[in-house]
């Protein structure tokens, strides 16, 4: 590791996250893998940015012909630590599974990036490689299958509910006073809001990324 890292790694950890110099500003994480090799942890710091429920990192390397090392680490092993500002000079770690996107969604997501930032456009020109695009899923959120239990059992629990308000709805207008289904606007917001909230970013992993500048 460079003197560098060393230097950015202790300021970030020191300082809730946030960082001087080049990083100043930036949207900056630490990326912690294991060696493809020695098996040792390796840590760098990494520009990213936000794609719903997960993180996006760009294996840039500042346009050199060769992918960072960190890249080939996650690639044998894509088990990975992630440390992130959370806010109150505090440093959030966890653990992520690493994942290489492909094909069309890979290039949309440089595409994206490099509009936000041309710097990464450059990256990209100045190398006969394929900039690889890496997505980091929150392990609690990806590998916990109680977790996804939980999440999906109150969507179902509600559809159940409302598929009994159609039928009160037809008694109540045969009967002789009607009383159209009083609770379904309700139920349906309650329903739809869970759905946005919880459900969506975790199946989808789809949001709004935001824009800056460096070298990853």
């Amino acid at each position: 590791m460079s003197a560098f890292h060393e230097q950015v790694i202790e300021e970030f950890r020191g300082n809730g996250g946030r960082v001087g110099g080049v990083f100043q500003g930036a949207d900056l994480l630490l990326l912690t893998t294991r060696g493809a090799r020695g098996g040792r942890d390796h840590t760098t710091p990494a520009l990213y940015v936000c794609d719903g429920a997960r993180l996006l990192v760009f294996a840039s390397n500042g346009g050199a012909p060769k992918h960072p090392a960190w890249y080939h680490h996650l690639r044998a092993d894509p088990r990975v630590t992630v440390e992130l500002g959370s806010g109150g000079g505090r440093v959030e770690r966890f653990a992520a599974r690493a994942v290489v996107t492909e094909g069309a969604e890979r290039d949309r997501l440089h595409a994206a990036r490099s509009l936000r930032d041309p710097a990464f456009a450059a990256y990209q020109a100045g190398t006969d490689r394929l900039i690889p695009v890496v997505a980091l899923h929150r392990a609690d959120g990806i590998d916990d299958p109680a977790r996804h239990a939980a999440i999906a059992a109150r969507p179902v629990a509600v559809h159940t509910e409302l598929r009994a308000e159609p039928a009160a709805l037809r008694a109540g207008l045969d009967g002789p006073q009607p009383r159209p289904g009083e609770r379904l606007p309700a139920a349906l917001e309650e329903h739809f809001a869970h759905e946005e909230a919880r459900l969506l970013p975790v199946l989808t992993g789809s949001g709004p990324a935001g824009p800056h500048t460096g070298r990853s």
